[in-house]
């Protein structure tokens, strides 16, 4: 599948240089009920040439889903890589392996699979959730976000009480790491945008066992 992004200053990279992460040096914020979040802007070198191999080379398919009486079309394509397949790109590859040293310490294990979504406009979206299939209905665990091509809004906001809903535009490149209780604390969503959006690809990197 072709989909063209506008490449920024910070997609390009250096000439001849092939998509690498950075080292690991994120911003932490504490977030309430011991959840935190991760941040690190232009993680990704290089990353507008990431995106085109994905775009093209992912066997990227649609799903159906039941939403309460009815059966609709999931508003983005997906492609998901299980533990122990390989992955599409040697950059991910790389990508995880960097996230898997980073964290292993604080996580007490790998990162294990990829969830990769692509947003084909500012029509494609993913609604309010977390990602609580499997074990991170009951535990503390982490999912790292990559996100590459043209930047979109990712919100959180907690899943109890009146709290500001938090905003990260992120695209390019960037990191966002999600960690402690926040997948059972926290929800996060793409919204649908009425202005222009370009493509972006969302690489999910989860460990065994969550979803």
């Amino acid at each position: 599948m072709s989909a063209g992004v506008q490449e920024s200053l910070l997609d390009l990279g250096h000439d001849g240089e092939a998509p690498a992460p950075a080292a690991l040096r994120p911003e932490r914020t504490p977030l309430t009920h011991g959840a935190w979040i991760d941040v690190q802007r232009g993680w990704l070198s290089a990353s507008g040439e990431l995106f085109a191999r994905l775009a093209d080379g992912v066997p990227w398919h649609a799903e159906r889903r039941r939403m309460y009486d009815r059966t609709v079309d999931v508003p983005r394509l997906l492609c998901f890589y299980a533990d122990g397949t390989p992955l599409p790109d040697p950059a991910l590859a790389s990508c995880r392996e960097a996230l898997s040293a980073h964290y292993r310490a604080e996580l007490g294990e790998r990162f294990a699979t990829a969830g990769l979504c692509l947003y084909r406009d500012g029509r494609d979206s993913v609604a309010w959730h977390g990602d609580t299939i499997g074990r991170g209905r009951t535990e503390d665990t982490m999912v790292a976000i990559l996100s590459l091509g043209e930047a979109r809004p990712l919100l959180l906001r907690p899943r109890a009480g009146p709290a500001e809903t938090l905003r990260y535009n992120l695209g390019h490149g960037d990191l966002l790491v999600m960690g402690g209780s926040c997948q059972r604390t926290w929800e996060h969503a793409v919204p649908k945008s009425a202005r222009a959006a370009g493509p972006r690809i969302s690489v999910q990197f989860r460990p065994r066992g969550v979803r």
